[in-house]
């Protein structure tokens, strides 16, 4: 367990679960909103028709299928806004970028324009954490309820692990701001870092 959760254990979800536990609590996000934090560089997301594409090697497909997605980026954050919250995200970036996360950040693209605000930080703004262990995948849905994504040897999905201690709740969101304000927005970073990269040979 690492030190950020205090030695306080969290419940452990299976993904049948998590699911329908993390999309009532999602729509019920409160002030301070929806805080997320992704440390990991490599994931397989083999329900994404976009990853897939990638993870075969087309990359044009997959950027074609991000494109063709558009119109449900902007009508999912219109639904978050229409409830009254926002969503932010922390992505730290290691260089030299892996594949994976060069065609993450296209769809981190996606989510910023449309409302799914997020800004990036480097290994050395987190290393002050990570004496013992990288810092966790975490979201916190404002004060109520905060998840661990737990991935297997593969990085795909395979649990999760659940918060309801209000105390440690802020104190993960805290961090999780305190990162964000200090990060680059993805835009930019995009623009300087992503666009002019020769497109990845797969995963």
């Amino acid at each position: 367990m690492h030190d950020l959760f205090q030695g306080i254990a969290g419940e452990r979800l299976s993904l049948a679960e998590y699911w329908p536990d993390f999309e009532k609590n999602f729509w019920q996000t409160t002030a301070p909103g929806f805080w997320k934090l992704e440390r990991q560089q490599i994931f397989q997301e083999p329900d994404n028709a976009s990853w897939k594409a990638f993870a075969d090697g087309d990359w044009a497909g997959a950027l074609r299928v991000l494109d063709e997605q558009r119109e449900s980026f902007a009508d999912y954050y219109r639904r978050i806004a229409a409830r009254g919250f926002r969503t932010r995200r922390v992505r730290v970036v290691e260089k030299p970028m892996t594949p994976y996360l060069q065609w993450e950040l296209h769809v981190l693209r996606l989510r910023h324009k449309y409302g799914g605000l997020t800004r990036v930080v480097g290994p050395e703004r987190v290393a002050p954490y990570e004496t013992t262990e990288p810092l966790p995948e975490i979201y916190t849905l404002g004060t109520a309820v905060m998840y661990e994504a737990i991935y297997d040897a593969d990085g795909v999905l395979a649990a999760a692990n659940r918060w309801t201690d209000r105390d440690l709740i802020v104190h993960c969101q805290t961090l999780i701001e305190n990162l964000y304000r200090t990060g680059e927005p993805l835009d930019a970073f995009f623009a300087r870092e992503v666009a002019t990269v020769a497109p990845p040979g797969g995963h």
